[in-house]
Parts: structure tokens; C-alpha cells; sequence
């Protein structure tokens, strides 16, 4: 074991004693005395590993990427200076020193782990040297405001700016007509299949989390072992232990985003007195507000200071500068209300009961203290008990909340103080969760179209004898559901030509305009298509061809102009306010209901047909839909990043903007099946490698297996493991 000193609470040095192996793909086996030395080996592993990235995700929870990432980065700065994640995690993390202060020692040794590994891992980092960057230090609560900086958008409150600005500027009506898996929200795939309905006799835990794709990856392989456990899973780069994905031999479990919503914005009146403090008007009329300024350094350009305002509904996020020029005169701004910042709880006690767990009722009992992100759970183990629940804090309010921006000065809209009771469901033969409406419905508002859940579902009743090896081939499956309503809409456009009849609901009624020859030429490959979006199909890539001509003519009709202008809000908040991918995610619906009527739905889809008949021949799908992985530092070289198959709504869920761009920069961050006969007969893959560090032998190499849709094996014999030295 090779020794190393960490401070206790006191600051008194305390030698640690840790082993770390590695297996074929350097995935770090950490073996340790006790939780807290083995907590301490976790962090300093990770900064050796992932040093650039924990300095990244440092900056970006306190606010301060600008610093060294420049100007681009102010929007973000500033929303997480105002939205006061450092402080909420302060708060969090106080909170947990005086409720449970043995999960707030076992954090402690994590962050002691990562100070005393981030000089050797900066050293290894080339990245460092580029930017001219020195690692900084860890506090106690970092790990917190890395959860929270890392989460803070999942449950996707930008989309009640949007709805706010659909029923202005289109009416009422339509508030909620672009529902969907919107462009910020992570979506994920799981699914539990009983011992009754495998090979084995034993329970199967898999699934894929889809979120963003940055590099380093967004998951972490890693074991950890000490006599009070032993466990395999993901963990998230800067946090302790294995919060969403995770097989102690006993029992596994697994989480999907829930789609729950939990954050609510207030539209706040604001006022300035004479001695420069700042009032809100409340239920109960005017009340003081906190407020001060901050500084935010910029890369290669002068300092900004940004006031930060917090009300008693949650810190001012939107309109802060806002203020006119009239000082006596109120202005309004936009505040966001969310469970942390309200309750002081993140619900970390639950990371080192999940790691102790040995039964589906460990699991169960450790997540009723969760938090944020809201997820749907399921897990298995080997006494055969199965569990498939919601787990954290959604608050109990008006509907109105969940909708839109509500008033804050109206007592309606008040958060009760109790949270929701959280659904659960009986696991028979096999159970799904993939974000769509079900199990969390009574909790959200938006769900993901049913398509994968659906998929995932046909493709499970297909056996009763399945497998590590059979189950992980669901992971790949590339049957695309949701073209089938533009392939109707193609199909109709045909017969309307041919037979001579008027397109229904078009306002000019009569014999529409026949396809060109070509454009005939493309509905027939599109019929005969097999509707998979395999990345060397080139039907695949006609298809999406037409439907990014499709969304384009669709988001330039006339009924959409008055969302045409850009909404005046933040940059950051763009992706859910944009008016063209809010058309492409809500595609199906549109082709169907909406303002624009069906006659002129169907003129699109010929013209659309036409367009892509007169150019060149699309290319494979694979050829355009590339992946474009997030990285602090742009890539100057990133055409060379490899086609993918699948698309939004397939099982292999790649996400692009139809209309706009085919490269997907969101898909599975990792993926997983979790066997309860037999732990090493298990299987994970993540995009990238175990290591962040470029050059290094395992920076890089699970890729080409995560392109084909393989998975590495799950390695836990000590013997075929290599131990490091020193």
C-alpha cells in the first residue's frame, strides 16, 4: 500500500494508506482501510486522472471560467454568480456538517484526495501549460457546487421563458404546443429485467444516460473497495462515491432524468431606495432583498461587476441590470426559485448509504433523503427483490408554476412545505424508463416522446432467456419511430398528386402541384426505407435531409413570424429559445397541429421532397451526423470526430438540430448492464477513456468500441488487475 498524509477537520495530518490497480482499459480499482481513506484514494486518483477537468468544473460551479476561458464564457459566469450556486453549496454543506457529520468528514477526505493528486495530475495535463493555468484548491462544499453547476439546468426552467413567449406573442392557446425532450434537458434510457426473463435467473440493470458529450467524459469508471463495501460504477469527475449508476455484487442500481419540475422563475418588481439598497414586492407587499456586487475577471479583456439580487422567492437571475435610469421607478426581473437554495439540502448523506448498500431496500431507504435531479430509479439484487421509483424534491405547488413565469407578488404561487409523495411502480418481468410520460408523470409537464420507452419495451418481450451480451445489443438499436408521421405526411403528398385531389385545409383548395420527377423519385426511396439511421445508410441521410428541409420551410411560415424575433433574454438561455430547434424537437406535432394549417403543412413536404430531389444526392447518414464533443478548449481540428448512427429518438440516441446542423453533441455519456448473477459478467463502455489526459494510452480507447455499440467488460479479480506502484 503506498502511504500519504490528509488532513482531519483539525488540520492535523493523518497517514493514508491506499492501493490502486488498474484493469485493461486503466479503469482505477481503489482499495482502502476504511469509507474515509477510501473516499481520500477516490479524489486523489481523479486529479491525477482528470486534472484539467476538476479545474475546469471548479471554475465553472464558482463562476469564474472567464478568467482563463475568456469573454465567451461571461453569460455562464454570470448566471452561476446570481444564481448563487457557490454559496448554495456553502449552505448545503454546512447544513450537512451539523446533521450528519460523518458524510461530511467522508467529503472532506475526497477533497483532501484531490488537493493532494491535482499538482502531480496539472503536471501530466497539457492544458495547463497552454492556458498558463495553476490548479486552485478545493474547498469542502466544492463537490457540492459541482453537483449543483452540473445540474442546475436539468430540469430545464429556460422552457417557461419560452412558453411565456409562445402565449404572448402566439396566443394562449399554444403554450404548450412544442412540448417535447427539449434542447437542455438530459434524457437517459434503463431498464430492469426480472430474474424470471433471463438466462440466469438473475435480475439485469442496464441502460445508457444521454447527456451533453464533453471530453474528458462526463462519467467516470471506477471501483471502490474498502471492508464496508465493494463497489463497481459511474461516478461523476469531482464528486464522491457513485450517486447514479452503480453494483455493490449484491444489489445495482440505476437512474434516468425523471422530467420532473422542481425550479420555478418569478416575475419580480423591483425597486431601489435612496441609500442604494433594493425592496421586492412580495404577497405581503414591499420587503428588503439582499444585494451586492461581484467581480468577474475576464481573459485579455477588463473586469465586469454584476449586481446579485436575491428575493424571498430565490436569487434574480434575469434583469438585474435592468434597472431604468429613473432610480425611483420599479423595474421587473426574473428570479428562480429551486430546493437547494430553499432547503439547504442536496442530499449527499445518500452517497455513502447507496456505496453500503446490499438489498433493492437499502437502495430504496438511502433515496428517500435525494435532492436534485429528480430521477426515475430502478435496481435489482440478488435475493431477487427489484425496485422502480421516483426519487427527489419536487415542491407542491400551483400549476401555473410548472407552466410559466409566475407572479411573485401573487400568494398563489407559494411553495407548500411539504415536497410531492413520490410514485413508485411494480416491477413484472421487466420494467422501462426513458423519460417519457409514466411513472413521474403527475410530477412534470414536458416528457420525452414514448418512442424509446416503446422500443425498449417491444424489443424486452422479444425473450424470456436474456443476457449481458443480448440486453447491451438494445443499446445499439437504430429503428427511428418518430420519422413515421413525416413519412406519412410523404406518403400523402404522392396520392394528393396523383389522384388530382385538393390538400385538405388548404386555403387555395383545388389540384396541388405535382412532384418533379426527382422529388417523386426521393418519396419512393423514403417509402421503401427501413427507417433505421444506421451511420452508412444513405436512405437515412435522404431522410434527414428532407426533414431538415421540412423544419426550415415549417419554422419560416407565416405563422411563426412573431416568434421569429429573438426573445430579450441571456445568450445562455438561447438553445431553449430559438425558435428553429424548438420546431425540429417538436416536429411530429407540428406536421399534425399548430398554426400552420394542413394544407400548407403538406405544400412543405412537396417542396421539401422537390429541394432535396434538385441537389446532390445526400450522403450517408454517418457522413454528416458526426459527433461534437463539448471541450473548455475548442478543438481547431474537430472535423476529424467520427459519423454516428442513431438519431434523437432511437434507442442509440444522437441528438442534432434537424434543419440546422446533423452533428450530434449529445448521446449516451456512458453505457451499462449490470448483471446480479455474476458481477464480472457485467459490461459499461463510456465514449472516450478512463483518462482526461491527452496521449495517455487510455485517453481515447474505448471509442471505437463505443461507435460500434460494444461494451468493455467489468473487470473485479484482483489477479487480472495491475497494480501501480508508489
Amino acid at each position: 500500500m503506498a502511504a500519504h498524509l490528509r488532513s482531519d477537520k483539525d488540520g492535523i495530518g493523518v497517514s493514508v494508506s491506499i492501493e490502486v490497480y488498474r484493469d485493461a482499459w486503466g479503469v482505477p480499482h481503489l482499495r482502502a482501510a476504511d469509507p474515509d481513506e477510501l473516499a481520500f484514494a477516490q479524489g486523489r486518483v481523479t486529479a491525477r486522472d482528470r486534472a484539467w477537468q476538476l479545474e475546469v468544473e471548479r471554475h465553472r460551479a464558482q463562476g469564474t471560467t472567464a478568467a482563463f476561458l475568456g469573454a465567451a464564457e461571461l453569460g455562464w459566469d454570470t448566471f452561476v454568480r446570481r444564481a448563487r450556486l457557490a454559496d448554495t453549496a456553502r449552505r448545503c454543506f454546512a447544513r450537512l456538517e451539523g446533521t450528519d457529520a460523518p458524510t461530511a468528514a467522508w467529503v472532506r477526505a475526497y477533497v483532501d484526495g484531490v488537493n493532494d493528486g491535482l499538482a502531480e495530475g496539472a503536471d501530466r495535463a497539457p492544458e495547463f501549460a497552454e492556458t498558463g493555468l495553476t490548479p486552485g484548491r478545493w474547498e469542502p462544499w466544492t463537490p457540492l457546487a459541482v453537483w449543483l453547476s452540473t445540474h442546475i439546468l436539468f430540469a430545464g426552467f429556460p422552457t417557461k421563458l419560452w412558453r411565456d413567449e409562445v402565449a404572448r406573442r402566439l396566443g394562449e392557446e399554444w403554450t404548450e404546443l412544442f412540448a417535447t425532450d427539449g434542447p437542455g434537458t438530459a434524457g437517459s434510457n434503463g431498464w430492469v429485467v426480472a430474474g424470471g426473463r433471463t438466462a440466469s435467473g438473475a435480475a439485469l440493470v442496464a441502460g445508457d444516460p444521454h447527456r451533453f458529450i464533453e471530453a474528458p467524459g462526463v462519467y467516470q469508471q471506477i471501483r471502490l473497495v474498502c471492508p464496508a463495501y465493494d463497489v463497481v460504477g459511474l461516478a461523476v469527475p469531482g464528486v464522491p462515491g457513485l450517486a447514479h449508476f452503480g453494483h455493490t455484487g449484491p444489489v445495482a442500481w440505476a437512474i434516468t432524468n425523471a422530467m420532473a419540475d422542481y425550479q420555478d422563475l418569478y416575475r419580480e418588481r423591483l425597486r431601489r431606495l435612496p441609500d442604494g439598497t433594493v425592496e421586492a414586492l412580495g404577497p405581503d407587499g414591499w420587503a428588503p432583498a439582499a444585494a451586492h456586487r461581484e467581480t468577474i475577471e475576464v481573459a485579455d479583456a477588463e473586469p465586469v461587476v454584476v449586481e446579485v439580487i436575491e428575493t424571498a422567492r430565490g436569487p434574480v437571475i434575469i434583469g438585474a441590470d435592468d434597472e431604468p435610469g429613473d432610480s425611483s421607478s420599479p423595474w421587473e426581473a426574473l428570479a428562480l426559485r429551486y430546493p437547494p437554495r430553499v432547503t439547504g439540502e442536496l442530499g449527499f448523506g445518500v452517497l455513502p448509504a447507496l456505496l453500503r448498500a446490499r438489498t433493492v431496500t437499502d437502495v430504496d431507504t438511502a433515496l428517500d433523503g435525494w435532492v436534485e435531479p429528480v430521477n426515475v430509479v430502478q435496481a435489482a439484487d440478488t435475493r431477487g427483490g427489484l425496485l422502480h421509483r421516483v426519487a427527489g424534491h419536487v415542491p407542491v405547488r400551483d400549476r401555473a408554476n410548472s407552466l410559466r413565469i409566475v407572479p411573485a407578488w401573487d400568494p398563489a404561487h407559494a411553495w407548500a412545505d411539504a415536497p410531492a409523495p413520490l410514485p413508485r411502480a411494480e416491477v413484472r418481468g421487466h420494467a422501462v424508463m426513458a423519460n417519457a410520460r409514466g411513472l413521474a408523470a403527475p410530477l412534470g409537464v414536458e416528457f420525452a416522446p414514448p418512442h424509446r420507452a416503446a422500443r425498449i419495451d417491444e424489443l424486452l418481450d422479444g425473450s424470456a432467456a436474456w443476457t449481458p451480451e443480448t440486453t447491451a445489443a438494445i443499446h445499439s438499436d437504430t429503428d427511428n419511430p418518430s420519422a413515421a408521421r413525416l413519412l406519412e405526411a410523404v406518403r400523402r403528398a404522392g396520392e394528393d398528386t396523383e389522384t388530382g385531389a385538393g390538400a385538405p385545409g388548404s386555403p387555395l383548395g383545388g389540384t396541388p402541384a405535382p412532384l418533379s420527377p426527382a422529388g417523386a423519385g426521393v418519396r419512393e426511396r423514403l417509402l421503401a426505407w427501413d427507417r433505421r439511421m444506421d451511420a452508412e445508410s444513405t436512405d437515412a441521410g435522404l431522410y434527414a435531409a428532407v426533414r431538415g428541409a421540412v423544419v426550415r420551410r415549417l419554422a419560416g411560415h407565416e405563422a411563426f413570424t412573431a416568434l421569429r424575433e429573438p426573445a430579450p433574454y441571456p445568450e445562455l438561455f438561447r438553445p431553449w429559445l430559438a425558435l428553429g430547434p424548438r420546431v425540429a424537437l417538436a416536429l411530429e406535432t407540428l406536421l399534425v397541429a399548430g398554426p400552420v394549417p394542413a394544407g400548407d403543412v403538406d405544400r412543405i413536404v412537396r417542396e421539401a421532397l422537390d429541394e432535396v430531389g434538385a441537389g446532390e444526392p445526400p450522403a450517408a447518414w454517418g457522413v454528416t451526423h458526426r459527433l461534437a464533443p463539448w471541450q473548455a478548449l475548442p478543438d481547431p481540428d474537430d472535423d476529424r470526430w467520427p459519423g454516428l448512427g442513431g438519431d434523437h429518438d432511437c434507442v442509440l440516441s444522437t441528438s442534432s438540430v434537424p434543419g440546422w446542423t446533423d452533428r450530434s453533441a449529445r448521446a449516451s455519456a456512458a453505457r451499462y448492464v449490470w448483471d446480479l448473477a455474476d458481477r464480472e459478467r457485467s459490461r459499461w463502455i463510456v465514449p472516450f477513456g478512463a483518462s482526461g489526459v491527452p496521449g495517455d494510452p487510455h485517453h481515447r480507447d474505448q471509442l471505437p468500441l463505443w461507435l460500434r455499440g460494444e461494451l468493455a467488460p467489468v473487470t473485479t479479480d484482483w489477479q487480472n488487475l495491475i497494480k501501480e506502484q508508489g
